[in-house]
């Protein structure tokens, strides 16, 4: 045997012993207590993160809390950053397709290889303190800790200038707000998480404005009356310096473009004309002045602009995966990631706005505990028929159930049942085309959860991030 063939053998099995050791890692990780269970503390956080050194303070932070909008905007603050010459650290959740998504350097999901040193870093300190919770009655850290935990320490062995990092659910005791944010920025909030939030929007802004620090500059999205009460209150009583939306920052207009909307902003400290962002729908343009008017408080405390030339250049490039994403053409596909009625009243505003469908036909699978009646009536202006089925997460209705529900909104003419997300694509492709015999351009969107939207991504052959 050659030294050539020695050498791709050897390297044949060490990407083998990889990818083994990342599913034990992954199914570990898994194996903890789900993303959505929250326990209301950050005690165990704060103790593994102290016995790492405190990695989380390595680099200033930009923090950002809300209901939708926060993926988006992060990809966006990280854009701008990079354009500036930072290098970077972006923390979001959930993923699309694979655990590493939500671990970003620079641009570029961290690669197994690392994600496996981090995990093997962090767990001797992240047994220490189950050790300690569980002898005290408590519970182990859960599945979104860990990674939190290992999305610092990965920051901070990089390094990075500056951490991204988005809230899993809620504010004050999401595992994220064990480190102080420089900036915080809050995205328009609703109606979402009840159970674990509260059940009005004042109480959900009380829990989301928790990311709000001494010393901090916020940045805040236009806001129902009583979100925004509450947000002012706890910006007055910290004292701190905010940027509200529609009285310091603004989107003084918007355009639709080809592959995109021409968007101007007046930004904290100065205005940014004609700004293209290659993305669909009225409120990324909103998410877009949040994380212009989040890099001016990051880079000058508010007081400077940035370069409008280097505003453009970021943005011209920018994606969100998974958002109103056009993942096939004839018939068009898209997917989006619409989990409660305020995210598919934008979608809704959204397809009215940038498409020219004659006719939509949409594919919705969405989990049990969410709204699915406010998610029905908020996409049944415009989709002309449903087709109801479940992605693969045990959480998800069954398509019965949803079919039940989708036929109380939509009529019963209008409602498809189909057991499982292939099939359900398959049959909402056919009837789109069966609209475009008589001259109507027919269109199939993918919504109803963040999983859904990345389980068509993949049945479609699209993968990229």
């Amino acid at each position: 045997m050659s030294t050539h063939d020695r050498d791709a053998q050897r390297e044949a099995a060490a990407n083998l012993d990889l990818r083994r050791r990342m599913r034990e890692v992954e199914a570990a990780i898994l194996d903890r207590a789900p993303e959505n269970d929250i326990d209301p503390t950050l005690e165990r956080v704060r103790e593994v993160l102290d016995l790492l050194g405190s990695p989380q303070t390595t680099a200033p932070i930009v923090h950002i809390a809300g209901t939708n909008g926060k993926t988006s905007t992060a990809r966006m603050v990280e854009a701008l950053a990079m354009e500036a010459g930072l290098s970077t650290g972006r923390f979001t959740s959930p993923h699309l397709h694979d655990i590493t998504e939500r671990i970003v350097l620079s641009g570029r999901p961290i690669d197994a290889r690392r994600f496996v040193a981090t995990y093997d870093d962090v767990l001797p300190y992240v047994e220490m303190v189950d050790a300690r919770s569980q002898a005290e009655g408590g519970p182990r850290l859960s599945f979104f800790e860990v990674l939190v935990v290992m999305a610092f320490a990965a920051f901070a062995d990089a390094p990075v200038d500056v951490m991204i990092v988005e809230v899993g659910l809620g504010g004050t005791w999401d595992a994220t707000n064990a480190a102080d944010g420089t900036v915080c920025v809050i995205t328009p909030i609703a109606l979402d998480h009840q159970a674990y939030l509260g059940n009005d929007l004042a109480s959900i802004a009380e829990n989301k404005a928790g990311i709000l620090e001494p010393g901090s500059i916020a940045v805040v999205a236009g806001q129902e009356p009583d979100a925004a009460e509450v947000i002012t209150e706890r910006v007055d009583e910290l004292g701190i310096r905010a940027a509200y939306e529609g009285r310091d920052i603004e989107v003084l207009s918007r355009e639709l473009a080809i592959g995109g909307q021409l968007v101007t902003l007046q930004g904290i400290a100065r205005e940014y004309p004609d700004v293209l962002i290659p993305l669909h729908g009225e409120h990324q343009a909103h998410n877009a002045l949040l994380a212009v008017a989040a890099m001016e408080a990051f880079m000058g405390g508010g007081a400077e602009g940035l370069d409008p030339d280097l505003v453009r250049e970021a943005f011209a490039r920018v994606a969100s995966p998974g958002r109103l994403e056009i993942v096939r053409r004839s018939p068009t596909v898209l997917v989006d990631s619409a989990h409660n009625p305020a995210g598919a009243r934008s979608l809704a505003a959204a397809l009215r706005d940038s498409f020219t469908f004659g006719r939509i036909v949409g594919v919705l699978a969405c989990m049990t505990d969410k709204d699915v009646d406010g998610i029905l009536e908020e996409l049944e202006p415009v989709f002309d028929e449903v087709v109801v089925t479940r992605n693969t997460s045990p959480r998800c209705m069954p398509a019965p159930r949803l079919g039940e529900l989708a036929t109380e909104v939509f009529g019963e003419d209008r409602v498809h049942v189909v057991p499982n997300l292939p099939d359900a694509l398959d049959v909402a492709g056919g009837l789109a085309d069966s609209g475009e015999s008589g001259g109507v351009i027919g269109g199939v969107v993918a919504t109803g959860s963040v999983i859904t939207a990345g389980e068509v991504r993949m049945l479609l052959g699209v993968t990229d991030v």
